[in-house]
């Protein structure tokens, strides 16, 4: 059976005395240069992107090589690391630009690569030495064996395939000494570990080169094949015949969202280095909320793992940023079909990313935003950041740039002023339920 999200695991663990000082990582995805800020601000201690060619992820922003320089200098005056993912499968046409890729990776400041090729590995190690090498969950690693195999061959730290248990983790860290990252939260493939090719032949598009068109998340009728012989089907007049009702909803064949936010000390104490956020398409909205969630819970467990209870908020705010059901995947076991997505997803409530808080006066109370989506007077509207506990109020005044009175705000990216119920601070957010 798989773990029940809105709890804590009740295994027994033997927790350490005292506050744990070498806090696992929280790695947060960043499609663009704006999202990696703010994964940043809101608690990252590492960043990972995708450059113009040899990702996974085509259809993001992606960063040329200049936008890299900037996000590595960001990051690193605020103490993160950024890994880019070169974690394609190649093809013969693919090789002729990895060395020159590679050097530009190099030279861009970037901390490391994620890689899954073996000849990407190779063809780094001779080109860029000098950054450092994480294996792709794309190269499927769920043994030991295999991880010690990678270490030998140069590679620092292995991201598992999501299909590990933390059972299985526990082994592997007992017989290596090497950083073993995990996904922790975000969308999981339906395939093994996004070894699939349902886009490849529905959509031509090569999903192991940064095509995937998420072919299992469509949604899908059923229906059962007649006999093909010419007469009966003139006879019957028709070739299929459908096995649905008209009130019946379509299917997919997609799971729930990962979430193990409830058993950060189970995977602490199983060993994991870095906790991994899936959602390099997600919105700035996801990346914050998400990545600020792990942020806390990894620091109130780390600094007293005697004491740590869940906060049930940070649940709450999770199901604000998720937008479908929640499962824990393959770490207590194997999924059943309560871990997929059959039918019509749990009714979750959306929220979208409102404003950006640019400035605040203590005096006045007033905030100023910058408007990222359309609010009104009257609208509810919640506050959160990266050290602000999150507070809901109703608009009341609001003002343009030229502190004129207006009763909403529907341009992109329009300077307004808020009266505030409580303090807020440059890059806290505001949010609102889409109706």
């Amino acid at each position: 059976m798989m773990a029940d999200i809105n709890v804590i695991s009740d295994k027994k663990i033997l927790k350490p005395r005292g506050p744990i000082l070498q806090k696992p990582e929280v790695l947060a995805p960043a499609g663009n240069l704006e999202k990696l800020k703010f994964a940043v601000r809101y608690g990252a201690d590492a960043v990972y992107i995708g450059g113009q060619s040899l990702g996974l992820r085509a259809n993001a922003d992606n960063f040329s090589f200049d936008e890299m320089k900037e996000a590595t200098e960001f990051a690193h005056a605020h103490g993160s690391k950024v890994f880019v993912a070169t974690n394609i499968i190649a093809h013969n046409e693919d090789l002729h630009q990895v060395d020159d890729f590679m050097r530009n990776l190099q030279r861009s400041g970037i901390d490391a690569i994620i890689v899954a090729d073996p000849a990407l590995i190779e063809r780094t190690k001779q080109a860029a030495p000098d950054l450092e090498l994480h294996l792709s969950t794309q190269a499927s690693t769920t043994n030991w064996q295999t991880v010690q195999f990678w270490k030998e061959e140069g590679v620092s730290r292995v991201v598992l395939a999501r299909e590990v248990s933390i059972r299985e983790i526990r082994e592997i860290k007992k017989h290596v000494d090497i950083e073993i990252e995990a996904f922790v939260h975000g969308a999981m493939c339906i395939s093994y570990s996004g070894r699939c090719v349902l886009s490849n032949h529905f959509t031509a598009r090569d999903s192991n080169r940064g095509g995937c068109s998420q072919s299992c998340r469509w949604q899908y009728d059923m229906f059962e094949e007649l006999p093909q012989d010419e007469a009966e089907i003139e006879q019957i007049g028709k070739k299929a015949l459908p096995m649905f009702g008209e009130q019946d909803p379509q299917f997919t064949m997609s799971s729930k969202d990962m979430c193990m936010l409830g058993f950060l000390p189970d995977m602490i104490d199983a060993g994991v280095d870095s906790f991994k956020i899936e959602g390099r398409m997600k919105s700035i909205h996801y990346v914050a909320t998400v990545t600020n969630q792990y942020r806390r819970a990894v620091d109130a467990y780390c600094a007293d793992p005697d004491n740590y209870k869940l906060n049930p908020e940070w649940m709450e705010e999770i199901r604000k940023a998720s937008h479908r059901s929640l499962t824990t995947g393959f770490f207590y076991g194997m999924p059943t079909e309560q871990d997929q997505l059959y039918g019509e997803n749990e009714d979750m409530p959306e929220y979208e990313f409102a404003g950006l808080v640019l400035d605040y006066d203590a005096e006045s109370g007033i905030a100023t935003l910058q408007q990222r989506n359309k609010f009104s007077a009257g609208d509810t509207v919640e506050f959160f950041g990266p050290t602000l506990d999150r507070f809901a109020q109703t608009v009341g005044e609001m003002w343009n740039e030229k502190g004129e009175p207006i009763t909403s705000a529907p341009h992109a990216m329009q300077i307004v002023k808020v009266r505030v119920d409580r303090p807020v601070a440059e890059h806290d957010m505001m949010r609102k339920e889409k109706k």
